[in-house]
């Protein structure tokens, strides 16, 4: 045994298993699966194979309600894992976020100790978060990326009709307290479920910074259960009255105006030109409250001051949509997106890049390595095989994944992902450097070994050299590759069978 405690395989039983695509694991694995035909997150006893070394199983429910659900499936730093020893995790700590939201929900606002990089699989939202000291909301759809900065406050709404919204997000968990959890929220609002941080000051210092009453205080943070998924259509205490509704009644002698501010994120209460009355008013202002807090509000030019703030323009990144642009490649057997900070600056914030690759059937992303980037991967729909290899050749894992299935790829590690023939495979990931990573591929029309063909490499590989010029011309396709016929690659197993009995 090497240092790692792997058996190192002779390169013909190496290329069987390559072939056979079977690998000896361990017992039935539980893990939990992000389904593409429902959204729910459900642990699974596959009697099918075991647990992949770089498949992550280590799945964290973080909130689990009937508005939505958060679930975090950890990264990959286990000390006691043999690969650590190779120096494969260097760039830091990352975790694969899922975030579910029933229609007409609200994730309540807060800010977190993490970078987020969300991508929508599923359904439309409307996300807000602070950007240069303003409010900046964006509409996003099926496709788009958006990057929100470690500590940047924000809020989400389901706005699709009826449609339960999916959202994947890479988590950069490196400054986050070790032993706390993936991540660590710090909700804004809330009295019990979640509790809000400024709950958590002493009363009469935040009856000072408000500039209010103990009794308006005591109402911003009464003890409540609901959760950080809130239903969202209607403020609560309206009796039920939409919000334009009830500007039109409070504003009688202006109702066209009343409408038009009328919003989904606009809460709406004891207006400057209504008469108060806290014994009987159904709603209340905590925009009023807050905004005394943050410091554009609490004296007689509050309107004047909220106003400026309305005509002032914030310009933010727009989401970036993957089904917007063009593939990085395509051919007949598949495509690939990838986009790095030159694409989409943001990204280079965080340091972090996101992919996205579509294999037909059968088809195959040829053995390749990742020379600048760790890479994670979330199967979003089919069923494939990924393979990886240790650097002393010998094979890591080879596990058949499908729907809901996260694997990661150390930086430097050959591997390859093969679609089945039943179907398209498709999968989105993040990788650890938003420069462009340029893999280099190790087989293929485009391949290292074809660039490198002359009398060194056929040197070092013991063979002919015009010998190896053939094989290597051999494959006229790049990066994704078709699929043997099905009769001819089981033929081929068997002999290799056979050959490997012999010895």
């Amino acid at each position: 045994m090497d240092r790692c405690g792997v058996v190192v395989m002779t390169p013909l039983l190496t290329l069987l298993l390559l072939l056979s695509g079977r690998s000896a694991m361990g017992a039935p694995r539980y893990r939990e699966r992000w389904e593409q035909e429902g959204p729910e997150w459900r642990p699974d006893e596959e009697g099918k194979g075991g647990k992949g070394l770089f498949l992550l199983d280590n799945v964290e429910k973080v909130v689990d309600s009937e508005g939505g659900q958060v679930h975090v499936v950890r990264g990959p730093f286990v000390p006691e894992q043999p690969w650590q020893q190779y120096g494969a995790c260097r760039e830091g700590l990352m975790h694969i976020g899922f975030i579910t939201m029933e229609p007409k929900t609200l994730f309540v606002p807060q800010y977190i100790d993490s970078n987020l990089i969300l991508f929508v699989q599923r359904g439309e939202v409307k996300i807000g978060w602070i950007h240069n000291d303003e409010l900046v909301q964006k509409q996003l759809k099926m496709g788009d990326v958006l990057h929100i900065e470690a500590g940047a406050t924000f809020y989400m709404v389901n706005t699709g009709k009826g449609q339960r919204l999916q959202i994947i997000c890479s988590i950069d968990a490196s400054d986050s307290p070790i032993g706390l959890g993936p991540y660590q929220s710090f909700f804004l609002t809330g009295g019990g479920n979640p509790t809000s941080v400024l709950a958590g000051f002493d009363p009469k210092m935040l009856v000072t910074a408000f500039n209010t009453t103990y009794d308006e205080v005591a109402r911003l943070f009464r003890p409540e259960t609901r959760g950080p998924f809130v239903s969202f259509g209607t403020e609560p205490g309206s009796g039920g009255k939409e919000r334009g509704q009830r500007e039109e009644e409070g504003d009688a002698g202006n109702k066209e105006e009343a409408s038009r501010k009328a919003g989904p994120w606009r809460p709406v209460g004891r207006g400057d030109d209504e008469e108060r009355d806290d014994e009987q008013s159904s709603t209340w202002s905590w925009r009023k409250l807050m905004g005394s807090f943050i410091g554009f509000g609490g004296a007689s030019n509050d309107a004047a001051q909220l106003e400026n703030k309305k005509d002032k323009t914030v310009r933010a990144p727009e989401p970036y949509n993957l089904f917007d642009h063009e593939p990085g490649f395509r051919n007949a057997y598949g495509w690939s997106v990838s986009v790095d900070k030159h694409a989409y600056e943001p990204l280079d914030h965080s340091d972090i890049g996101v992919y996205l690759v579509n294999l037909t059937a059968g088809s195959m992303m040829a053995p390749h390595v990742n020379p600048r980037a760790t890479e994670y991967g979330v199967v979003l729909g089919g069923e494939g095989e990924v393979q990886v290899v240790f650097p002393n050749g010998s094979l890591a894992m080879s596990a058949r994944v499908r729907p809901g299935d996260v694997f990661w790829i150390p930086r430097y590690f050959p591997f390859a992902q093969v679609a089945s023939r039943s179907g398209p495979f498709e999968f989105f990931g993040f990788t650890t450097s938003a420069r462009r990573n340029k893999p280099q591929f190790l087989v293929g029309a485009n391949s290292l070994l074809r660039t490198m063909l002359g009398p060194e490499l056929a040197a070092g590989f013991g063979v002919p050299e015009k010998e190896l010029g053939e094989l290597m011309r051999a494959q006229k396709e790049a990066v994704i590759l078709s699929s043997l016929p099905e009769k001819e690659e089981k033929g081929r197993e068997q002999s290799v069978i056979k050959q490997v009995a012999k010895e």
